[in-house]
């Protein structure tokens, strides 16, 4: 009954518009054939009195022939606009698709603006198959450092992020970012595929307690989580919760955006999330042209838990393991930004600082402090890089460079005491090491095909292509010293990389191919002695940003 209503009624409505158009369009059909029949016997009578016409009476008719195709325009004006006014009405399900969905259309919410956006990663990646492993040791010490578990070729979901950001108002934004890959924990390091503890290649087993160490087993799905307050303070915003503290470059640079498919050693020390509140300043940003500012810095406190070897596990989702904070500040100035003729220069510098641990026994072995992880230590990195891309007959090429420095302590029974000096049970792990420093850089170079001089004469299929270089190395190997188990040795492994970015649509999506020459470090005495691992490698990744 009420389907049969709603028929008729819209039947009804319908009608009436197909009778205004109906009679609309006989009408202007009639005077579209009059203006027809008259040009028809203006020009018969043209052409039958040609000779007895005269400039005055051409004048004439082409003055009759100017009005007469005015008259027409107006008449085929008025009729599209009454084609347009009586269409019919699209249903209501096509409306409500046409405002949800789409490109760059956006999320209806009750309050503010919801944007989503998204990560996914592939790779698959081919290992040098060496069954040892660099501490593997028959002919000195009999260690037995086995590399089967890392060594096999294989498909990896890198990244599998999920972006939630409220716009609620022109003064406050949130962000919620998820990472399910980040979950899986068996899989190899790259292109350092010795590493076993992020870029660390440190000792083959650990067994001092989660209560002392503080390591556990945080979750890692949660990534970004904070809130950010904007335009209440000219030229500054202010952001608390869970994020990336901004000590470097690489690392803090957005994971889509990557030169090479993954961060260097630095650029991987540097992506760890953390707890804390930051102030951020910018300004000049109406001289850049890419919306950011010539002059930034950034001030910051944060939990900083466990240390900066990442011995103690991860700095995100886990409490403080002491009530001491750690302290950035960290500092950019751009002299030059997309110039025409001298391109974009960037220079930054950062710092981090802070006590960690919290127990002043001398031995948090035999008389630990619940929930702590080692010794009061004072630990510190800095960092500084830079980046130049010229323009001009150059644009299209750019270089980088970066460097860190680091000084604190690891958790206890972490480092390998290749002789056994230890005393921690077996002897074959460092029992209480003090503080040491490493340090690490990089430097990179590519040429991105779309951005060069020679843009014009390529193929648009040519365009899309993009050559990198990168030289990266990092003092990533840690053992106890041969002669005082408390201090620790570092030797440096270096990986030449080299590469191919083809961009399908941009930075949405791309294919990214490396092939990275992996340096182990050496060392063969009488008292240590390296395998020489072979553990180059060949990567691919499959990228899609939405």
């Amino acid at each position: 009954m009420n389907g049969e209503l709603y028929s008729d009624a819209r039947g009804e409505k319908n009608g009436d518009a197909s009778l205004i158009k109906t009679g609309s369009a006989k009408k202007n059909h009639g005077m579209a054939l009059r203006v027809i029949l008259t040009l028809a016997i203006m020009v018969f009578t043209v052409s039958c009195h040609a000779a007895d016409i005269t400039s005055s009476d051409l004048d004439d008719l082409r003055k009759q022939i100017a009005a007469l195709r005015d008259e027409n325009k107006n008449i085929k004006s008025a009729f599209d606009e009454l084609n347009q006014k009586t269409a019919p009405i699209a249903n209501s399900v096509d409306k409500a698709i046409d405002s949800k969905y789409g490109p760059n259309s956006e999320v209806t919410t009750k309050v503010g603006k919801l944007e989503l956006s998204g990560l996914l990663q592939i790779w698959y990646y081919s290992v040098q198959h060496d069954h040892s492993g660099l501490f593997q040791d028959n002919r000195l010490n009999n260690i037995q450092d086995s590399n089967d578990g890392v060594n096999n070729d294989g498909f990896r979901i890198r990244r599998a992020q999920l972006r939630f950001g409220m716009e609620l108002n022109e003064n406050i934004f949130a962000e919620v970012m998820i990472d399910p890959a980040r979950e899986a924990v068996s899989l190899p390091q790259m292109p350092d595929n010795q590493a076993n503890s992020i870029i660390f290649k440190r000792a083959t087993n650990t067994n001092i307690a989660n209560v002392q160490a503080g390591t556990g087993t945080a979750g890692r799905l949660l990534q970004d989580v904070y809130i950010n307050y904007r335009n209440f303070v000219p030229h500054h915003d202010f952001t608390i919760g869970q994020f990336k503290p901004p000590l470097g470059e690489e690392g803090y640079r957005g994971n889509s955006e990557l030169d090479f498919i993954e961060r260097s050693f630095i650029g991987q020390l540097e992506d760890n999330r953390d707890q804390g509140a930051m102030a951020h300043g910018e300004w000049w940003e109406d001289k850049c042209k890419d919306g950011d500012g010539r002059l930034q810095y950034w001030v910051g406190a944060f939990n900083g838990p466990g240390n900066y070897y990442l011995s103690s596990g991860q700095f995100q989702n886990r409490s403080d393991d002491n009530s001491a904070k750690d302290f950035l500040g960290r500092l950019l100035v751009r002299p030059l930004w997309q110039h025409e003729k001298w391109g974009s220069l960037e220079l930054g510098a950062a710092t981090e600082f802070g006590e960690h641990g919290g127990t002043a026994s001398p031995d948090p072995i035999d008389t630990p402090t619940n929930g702590l992880n080692r010794r009061k230590t004072f630990a510190k990195r800095d960092g500084a890089w830079g980046y130049y891309a010229p323009g001009g007959a150059l644009r299209g090429w750019w270089t980088r460079a970066e460097y860190e420095w680091q000084y604190d302590r690891n958790t206890p029974q972490t480092v390998i005491d290749l002789l056994g000096n230890g005393n921690s049970g077996d002897g074959t792990t460092q029992t209480n090491g003090k503080p040491f420093g490493s340090h690490g850089f990089f430097v990179s170079t590519g040429y991105k095909f779309s951005e060069s001089a020679l843009t014009e004469r390529l193929p648009d299929w040519a365009r899309k292509f993009e050559v990198v270089f990168r030289y990266d190395t990092y003092q990533n190997v840690e053992i106890a010293d041969p002669i005082r188990n408390d201090h620790t040795d570092v030797f440096a492994t270096s990986v030449y990389q080299s590469g191919i970015n083809y961009y399908i649509q941009g930075k949405n999506a791309k294919i990214q191919l490396n092939y990275n020459v992996v340096e182990n470090p050496s060392a063969d005495s009488t008292a240590v002695h390296f395998h020489n691992v072979k553990n180059n490698n060949f990567m691919i990744n499959f990228q899609v940003r939405y």
